[in-house]
């Protein structure tokens, strides 16, 4: 959500002056944070509503606490500064947060959802989904989206080089990752690169101190990662819950054939013609498919050319932000007026 944020306000035309919420709070576990952490947050919801009123609020939201906390900022800017609202949906488990048992979290659900003018959805698969909860006419999908001019791709299958660039926690797959790897590894000389750190990062560096051609290249840099994809050539991303992930869209854009999950919004930017999709959880056929386009590599570089023509076509910020631009525009003649509001701005908020 920040990396969205960021790169979308950098990318909206001039004309659009955007001012960032920022509703973060201190990381890190313990009651004396958690206690910190909702201090925090409480003085941002009290202050939030005496700033000046923008002509449109954005909130971005994924599920469980990050909706409960964005829900302040949809109603305030709904029911009080009465604003156009677009609540955009993140999160790899919306869909679960949507079927809910609890009464309460639905009560609350329907409200924020009554209360925004435009629920977006990260693809097709993610709109049908809330279109089960939301009035469908509010419903519009706007793709994630990356720079793709940062990126230049090598298209080199001389050697095959594989690439993973993710979070190192079970919901991306790093075990299934490193299992997979680890059967490859027997048969065939391999050359892929592990980057990324997290609680179980130590799967990787053991992977890397026992196999030759495994790298684990820990936290890198943007530019060190733009380099790793753009030398790359096949991008693994073995995860169990997404919405629509930067890092396939990154990896898409460096020409990377991608190796991934039939999950979230995944399947609406990858296929047969530019990857191959597997079962999370499943090592053995993440193997099987990593073998497989290891023994075809003009498949390979012909997936590869095809994720880099996909993201430039439907998933450059050029071509985002002007769906975005027209998606504000279309939202201002309908501003909800009062006789007591004091003019607006012609600033939208991005909140998160």
């Amino acid at each position: 959500m920040n990396q969205y944020i960021s790169e979308q306000c950098r990318h909206l035309p001039e004309r659009i002056r955007t001012r960032v919420y920022s509703v973060a709070v201190p990381p890190g576990t313990g009651s004396i944070r958690f206690a910190l952490a909702m201090l925090v947050a409480l003085k941002q919801m009290l202050l939030f509503p005496f700033r000046r009123r923008p002509d449109i609020v954005h909130v971005h939201s994924a599920q469980w606490h990050s909706f409960y906390q964005s829900s302040w900022y949809v109603l305030i800017a709904s029911f009080v500064w009465r604003r156009p609202v677009v609540l955009h949906v993140h999160g790899s488990s919306f869909d679960e947060f949507l079927d809910v048992d609890s009464l309460p979290i639905q009560l609350l659900q329907s409200a924020v959802f009554s209360a925004s003018d435009v629920v977006v959805a990260l693809s097709d698969g993610w709109a049908d989904v809330l279109e089960e909860h939301i009035d469908p006419r509010k419903v519009v999908v706007l793709h994630n989206a990356v720079d793709v001019s940062d990126y230049d791709p090598s298209f080199s299958v001389s050697p095959v080089r594989i690439s993973f660039v993710s979070n190192h926690i079970e919901r991306k797959g790093i075990r299934e990752l490193v299992d997979a790897v680890d059967q490859l590894a027997e048969e065939e000389s391999l050359d892929i690169t592990i980057a990324g750190k997290g609680s179980l990062s130590h799967l990787a560096e053991d992977l890397a101190d026992s196999r030759a051609g495994v790298e684990y290249a820990g936290f890198i840099s943007e530019e060190s990662k733009r380099e790793l994809l753009n030398q790359s050539t096949v991008n693994v991303l073995p995860t169990y819950a997404e919405g629509v992930p930067i890092a396939i869209l990154e990896a898409m854009a460096g020409g990377n054939a991608i190796v991934s999950t039939d999950v979230g919004g995944i399947p609406s930017v990858v296929d047969e013609t530019n990857g191959v999709l597997v079962e999370p959880g499943d090592a053995d056929e993440l193997a099987d498919a990593l073998r497989t386009l290891l023994s075809d590599p003009d498949r390979i570089r012909s997936m590869a050319k095809e994720s880099r023509r996909r993201v430039e076509m439907s998933h450059s910020w050029r071509t985002v932000s002007d769906d975005l631009t027209e998606l504000y525009d279309s939202l201002v003649p309908r501003e909800r007026e009062t006789a007591d509001a004091p003019p607006a701005t012609d600033e939208p908020y991005a909140s998160k």
